[in-house]
């Protein structure tokens, strides 16, 4: 039989699923990517002023660290700076969800067992999923590109700018599509490529830093490199993109590999078989919430306490290429990267806090949690469990960014003592925006069960969106008090009121409450 038979059908089904989140994350990648053209064209419309712009960004060794260095000063050489990393993160994440998704969850959900009964060739699932998330992928670079041409920027480089977009999304699916038939549990799938998404924006940000010192070699490392070399609105080095085919094409090579001989259900990372008994320990709802936890809070752990110290170094490194008389003290430089660094990686700790909440509607819809609610567990005991477990490690995630980062400061300073509490303190207060989005996943889970997943990513998806465009919201400012990152007090620079981080903790709980008191009371879905 033809190993690709059904993949048609298949990916018509794919498409009446996600009818309402592709389009969403489709239109809101590439409209912040014209957004910013546009706002650049008005905030900066004569070339004095995005020349005098762009000499503010080089001498900002924070911003230089976390976006690079501004190649032209033109609006498309300034939209290009601004979005492209942002847009490589967000495109890399909604790729490798919707993937997983529609191939890994699937397995483990036994729905695609079904589907096997028809006729359907064993590499239709996989090719269909594909096809579902580059093809989203080049339309929101096609819209991209479309957006910026009407806006009257240099044909080439709006070309450049939307391929190069669609093209690391199709990396990350590619790499996502490896990784599922690797392992055996979507979640661990989808922990191992956002750490790989994390570890080439480090490596992006080495590039960043030591451009000046003869490491910009470090942009080949890395695809959000390359997005960088392709050089939109100013060289256009098309020969780059070839980089992205080439290695998407042995990242496909490498999966279909895997799955022509794996087992339905079956990864190379399988689930160890369990022992004949139940260890003490496991005598609880909270012990299997830790035990179904623990391995992903690890990674993630492990992830940003590579982070901290990295930035620790990578702050040492920008101070050295401070000019002087730019900034009046080392001591700014620091604290504004920190504060630059932490909104920016306390949203990649929500995209953890989202996925671990939504565990509880995996073992609702996979059958998993009936078994247990069935015996003397009460439901609000079984969700807590879950919710404890990523509350205490969401505070752990960022608490141990903050301690390393500080540690590590501290020490090239001479001066932990003073710098490990003060970035600790700071990392910790991003905890209650967090934990708000923790509250609305779980509200959502209690209140609106089959929309769980797509309202609470989208939500997220938006969150980030407003933070992104904080720069170019100074008509309306308060658009951007929608998000919760917005509303915490930058402790390191002294913006903010921390009062706000009360009010954070107070909606926060009673999102909560509301999604536990409406699970607590509706039917399992």
């Amino acid at each position: 039989m033809n190993e690709f038979i059904g993949t048609g059908s298949l990916l018509r089904f794919m498409l009446r699923r996600d009818r309402i989140v592709l389009p969403i994350w489709i239109l809101l990648i590439a409209l912040l990517g014209i957004s910013f053209a546009s706002s650049y064209m008005q905030l900066y419309p004569t070339e004095a002023a995005r020349q005098a712009f762009a000499g503010q960004v080089d001498a900002s060794p924070a911003e230089v660290v976390m976006l690079g260095r501004v190649l032209i000063p033109s609006v498309g050489g300034l939209t290009a700076w601004r979005f492209s990393m942002a847009s490589a993160i967000i495109i890399g994440i909604a790729s490798m969800l919707t993937l997983i998704r529609h191939t890994r969850s699937e397995e483990e959900s036994g729905r695609r067992e079904l589907l096997g009964a028809a006729i359907i060739g064993r590499q239709a699932p996989l090719t269909a999923a594909l096809l579902l998330t580059c093809g989203a992928d080049f339309a929101t670079g096609m819209i991209l590109a479309i957006g910026l041409l009407g806006l009257g920027l240099p044909a080439a480089g709006s070309i450049a700018l939307g391929l190069s977009l669609a093209l690391v999304g199709c990396f990350f699916a590619a790499m996502a599509g490896v990784v599922a038939q690797l392992c055996q549990r979507a979640g661990m799938a989808r922990s191992l490529v956002g750490i790989a998404i994390g570890l080439f924006y480090v490596l992006r940000m080495l590039a960043n830093a030591g451009e000046a010192n003869g490491w910009s070699w470090l942009y080949w490392s890395t695809p959000l490199g390359w997005m960088r070399q392709i050089h939109p609105f100013t060289s256009e080095n098309w020969w780059v993109l070839l980089l992205f085919l080439g290695s998407v094409a042995l990242l496909l090579g490498t999966a279909y590999a895997i799955a022509a001989r794996r087992d339905l259900g079956a990864g190379l990372f399988s689930a160890r078989l369990g022992p004949a008994s139940a260890a003490p320990g496991l005598n609880g709802p909270l012990a299997l919430a830790w035990r179904q936890h623990r391995v992903g809070l690890f990674a993630w752990t492990s992830a940003f306490a590579l982070l901290g110290a990295v930035f620790g170094y990578i702050v040492q490194n920008a101070e050295s290429q401070l000019p002087p008389g730019l900034i009046s003290s080392k001591a700014q430089v620091g604290d504004s990267f920190f504060t630059l660094a932490l909104t920016i990686f306390v949203e990649v700790v929500a995209v953890y806090t989202v996925q671990a909440t939504l565990q509880l509607r995996s073992e609702e819809t996979n059958g998993l949690a009936e078994p247990i609610l069935a015996t003397a567990v009460q439901r609000l005991r079984w969700a807590g469990s879950h919710l404890l477990i990523v509350l205490l490690g969401s505070t752990l995630i960022l608490a141990t960014f903050g301690f390393t980062a500080g540690l590590t400061h501290g020490i090239s300073t001479g001066n932990v003592g003073h710098e490990l509490p003060r970035i600790l303190a700071a990392s910790l207060a991003y905890v209650p925006a967090v934990w708000v989005l923790l509250g609305i996943t779980i509200a959502f889970f209690g209140l609106l069960p089959r929309f769980a997943v797509i309202a609470s990513w989208t939500v997220l998806v938006i969150c980030v969106a407003l933070d992104l465009s904080g720069e170019l919201l100074r008509a309306n400012q308060q658009i951007q008090y929608i998000s919760p990152f917005t509303n915490v007090p930058k402790l390191l620079i002294g913006q903010g009121s921390p009062g706000a981080i009360v009010w954070l903790l107070v909606i926060a709980l009673l999102l909560i409450i509301a999604g536990l008191a409406s699970f607590r009371l509706r039917d399992l879905q």
